[in-house]
């Protein structure tokens, strides 16, 4: 399971850098981190103290909050799964 969250954080965070955000991995102290907007520019904090299934869950969130999010036909049935589920 561990392998399968981290390449679907992987699949995530290409996604997310493809539709604008800049991704920080840092250390917040299982804050979590999130998306969030400095002037034009998007940024996606992700939590380096977190499991690869937390933070593919931060990224999750802030995709599936992004109202301009198209998500492309490769995109791999799992991470589709995610993104589509309330």
């Amino acid at each position: 399971m561990v392998v399968h969250s981290v390449s679907l954080l992987e699949e995530a965070l290409h996604l997310a850098q493809r539709h604008g955000y800049t991704i920080r991995q840092e250390w917040l102290g299982e804050r979590g981190g999130g998306a969030c907007r400095i002037g034009t520019q998007r940024l996606l904090f992700v939590d380096l103290s977190l499991t690869a299934q937390e933070q593919l869950q931060v990224v999750v969130n802030a995709l599936k909050r992004d109202p301009h999010l198209a998500i492309p036909e490769a995109t791999s049935p799992h991470l589709r799964r995610l993104l589509d589920a309330d």
